[in-house]
């Protein structure tokens, strides 16, 4: 029974209820007065929440967010900031390390053509020494080999006359006449 009492009010016509009880309630001119009252308390109660509750949250949170991007601006300049000095005192360390290089590559160069020339310098006057002994020697080698030319002259002189003439001529002789053809 219950269930033919439920499908004879389902049976019904959709429109035939609306049509019995009169006009859509919202726009039934009887009940304005009670709606515009929970219309007044309900928007009153609505912009009560928002703004007790709600717009502060979102006011708090795009605070916070200014906050943060204005924080995170200020990092970033700051580490823009260092970063610059950073590459700035790289460069100068770096040019820094380049001029003592070269100065260092200077200083070498010269102590090292100081040496070379220094060793030039005795170098040289080792062989300079080394040369005038040498032409001291060839002076008396040369004196000595002249000193004997002219006693093996005379003796090749007295040989040779011996030899032809059959008897050994006077040494004095000689020597006067290899004396003679010296002076012309």
């Amino acid at each position: 029974m219950l269930m033919s009492s439920a499908l004879a009010a389902t049976a019904k016509a959709p429109g035939a209820e609306h049509a019995a009880k009169g006009a859509f309630p919202p726009f039934d001119t009887s009940t304005f007065a009670g709606q515009i009252f929970w219309l007044v308390i309900t928007f009153g109660l609505l912009y009560w929440l928002m703004s007790k509750v709600a717009l502060p949250r979102v006011s708090e949170i795009l605070e916070q967010r200014k906050a943060r991007i204005e924080s995170d601006l200020a990092q970033a300049s700051q580490t823009q900031a260092d970063a610059d000095a950073a590459a700035a005192a790289y460069e100068k360390t770096l040019s820094d390390a380049r001029a003592s290089a070269q100065a260092s590559a200077k200083d070498m160069r010269e102590k090292i053509a100081a040496e070379t020339e220094a060793q030039r310098v005795k170098l040289e006057g080792e062989l300079n020494v080394k040369l005038a002994d040498a032409e001291k020697r060839i002076a008396q080698t040369k004196a000595t080999a002249m000193g004997n030319v002219l006693s093996i002259a005379e003796e090749v002189t007295g040989n040779i006359v011996q030899q032809l003439t059959g008897k050994a001529p006077d040494a004095a002789a000689v020597k006067s006449a290899l004396a003679n053809l010296k002076t012309n």
